[in-house]
């Protein structure tokens, strides 16, 4: 996972007035303790709320799909705040990444995909959804796609060195991916909608990438 140039400046909106913002940590992470008040449902204005939001910016997935073999390419790394919540740091993903300043979410998960998988995506990648992981305190939003891949041959230890990344590819059938979804062993969110998503849609990606 690459780094993040940094979010983008708080933004206006007519349904709330930022007084000001404080950022008392920012490295990997950032966090900002924003004042600011919005309007209420009767109308009216609340008082001045004060707020920590985790500054994250942009982030891309994408599920790496080879209809060919009827396989998903997904990578395994060490995720220490899942050893917080309670679960193994040993967590199953699809290829993500940080958006670096002017880059196109297209151009992150392509290079993600190299730089975690090894692999290149063929042809258009299809856009699923962009959604906010978790929008009580993190500003994070994350672009997810679906990319088909030759999987012959993906396995290996991946990342870049510099950022201590060790990344293993894991490639699963759909059958076996859909029974790790059925166990409940798929435990972080992008990996669960672009599971749940692709399961929904092979059938269709199947035709259409199989007919050319």
């Amino acid at each position: 996972m690459s780094s993040s140039s940094g979010p983008t400046a708080l933004p206006s909106h007519p349904d709330a007035r930022i007084d000001g913002a404080d950022t008392p940590f920012s490295r990997f992470l950032r966090v900002d303790v924003v004042r600011f008040r919005h309007r209420l449902f009767s109308g009216e204005w609340s008082g001045e709320r004060f707020y920590d939001v985790l500054r994250r910016g942009d982030a891309v997935a994408i599920m790496l799909y080879d209809p060919d073999r009827d396989s998903v390419v997904l990578v395994e790394q060490f995720r220490l705040p899942a050893l917080y919540a309670g679960l193994s740091p040993w967590q199953i993903e699809p290829v993500a990444g940080l958006v670096d300043k002017d880059e196109s979410y297209e151009t992150v998960a392509r290079r993600e995909s190299r730089e975690e998988a090894g692999i290149e995506p063929i042809g258009e990648l299809i856009p699923i959804q962009r959604y906010m992981p978790s929008p009580g305190d993190s500003d994070e939003a994350v672009m997810l796609f679906c990319g088909r891949v030759d999987s012959c041959g993906a396995a290996g230890i991946h990342g870049l060195p510099e950022e201590h990344e060790d990344i293993r590819v894991v490639v699963k059938t759909v059958p076996e991916l859909e029974a790790m979804v059925e166990a409940g062993q798929i435990e972080t969110g992008h990996t669960l909608i672009g599971c749940y998503w692709l399961l929904r849609h092979r059938d269709c990606l199947r035709r259409e990438w199989l007919s050319g």
